[in-house]
């Protein structure tokens, strides 16, 4: 059997006991609470690891682009949310031709995409589940106000093929309940009702029962946990079951040390954590910069420095981006290679 040693670096690695438990203690947490899971798969982007995900109770998958929905889909899974405003009549006819094969939910933020939605619909006769989404503080997509969110789902209830299914929005936060609440209270004069409030954030999902209004819940890290994540309180250390074993190349000066993992590795994304990792072996380490294939890493601040040739193991800042920069994952269990995952989902853009 394989061991850990024996891997080429840099590679990428999660252990296994530590993903299945992650898996559980969220889908427990929110059996608990009545609150359906649509895990958030843009973290992964293996089919594998999302039936893991729907076996323990997940109700479903929750999938970024058409793209990763896509291989889903092909890999036998039928119930897929997808919170991301689809323009253009290329990925209205790929969403029309998955909608043959699974159940899939949409969102929309503006009158131009759900009039998108209704004629792509009403082109290939078939029924399209719609919510709307609010910005409740994230400040990407969504609409403004409560009333803009209803004069939305209006829209969408007298659109023929379309199913008004209620509100997303992300993060959750203290505006998240009375903006639901106002929204229904607009729609109840139309005979509207609000199907599901579907709400996310791994780094808050503790907080998801404190929301009256959240019916379901899309968290994605949580199965890997990241640098970022312990950071915020929602992990511990302990719990993060994703790494990235890389090695000492280069050691140019007494207190700098290069690895094998660069910007192709690791990422540029800090998440407003220091420097792009955390080096378990060396906590005090920094990895101040990255080039291609080089982590510049000043290890002036800890008690020893690594020897040419050491390995050490990285808890990166952001799992997401840096699953995304591997063709597979090494599932490890006790210090072994089980298997390997090729990520299947990666690099799928559109």
């Amino acid at each position: 059997m394989t061991t850990l040693a024996e891997l080429e670096t840099p590679v990428a690695i999660v252990d296994l006991d530590r993903l299945a438990s992650n898996i559980i203690k969220l889908q427990h947490y929110l059996d608990e609470h009545r609150i359906a899971n649509w895990p958030h798969i843009k973290t992964h982007k293996i089919p594998e690891i999302a039936h893991m995900q729907l076996a323990a109770g997940a109700a479903g998958i929750t999938s970024q682009k058409l793209g990763e929905a896509a291989v889903m889909v092909q890999a036998g899974i039928r119930h897929i949310f997808m919170p991301y405003n689809l323009i253009g009549e290329a990925k209205l006819n790929r969403l029309m031709r998955l909608l043959h094969r699974a159940h899939i939910r949409v969102t929309a933020d503006s009158a131009v995409v759900v009039d998108g939605l209704a004629a792509a619909v009403a082109a290939s006769h078939q029924q399209l589940t719609v919510l709307v989404e609010c910005d409740t503080g994230g400040q990407r997509c969504g609409v403004q106000t409560p009333h803009e969110a209803a004069a939305l789902a209006r829209r969408i209830a007298a659109a023929p093929g379309l199913h008004f299914g209620g509100l997303m929005t992300y993060p959750i936060d203290e505006r998240l309940d009375p903006f639901v609440a106002e929204v229904r209270t607009l729609l109840a004069a139309d005979g509207i009702g609000i199907d599901q409030v579907t709400a996310g954030s791994t780094a808050r999902m503790w907080q998801a029962h404190q929301h009256r209004e959240v019916t379901e819940y899309r968290a994605g890290m949580y199965i890997y946990g990241d640098r970022a994540t312990v950071a915020r309180g929602a992990m511990t250390l302990e719990e993060c079951s994703f790494h990235v074993i890389a090695t000492v190349v280069s050691r140019p000066t007494a207190t700098r040390g290069i690895l094998d993992a660069g910007s192709k590795v690791l990422s540029s994304d800090t998440l407003g954590q220091d420097g792009h990792g955390l080096i378990l072996e060396y906590p005090e380490a920094r990895i101040y910069g990255l080039s291609e294939e080089h982590g510049h890493t000043d290890f002036s601040a800890c008690d020893r420095v690594p020897a040419i040739g050491e390995r050490v193991t990285i808890l990166p800042n952001h799992c997401c981006v840096v699953t995304n920069l591997f063709n597979q994952i090494v599932g490890v269990r006790n210090g072994s290679v089980e298997l390997v995952w090729p990520v299947a989902a990666r690099g799928l853009v559109t």
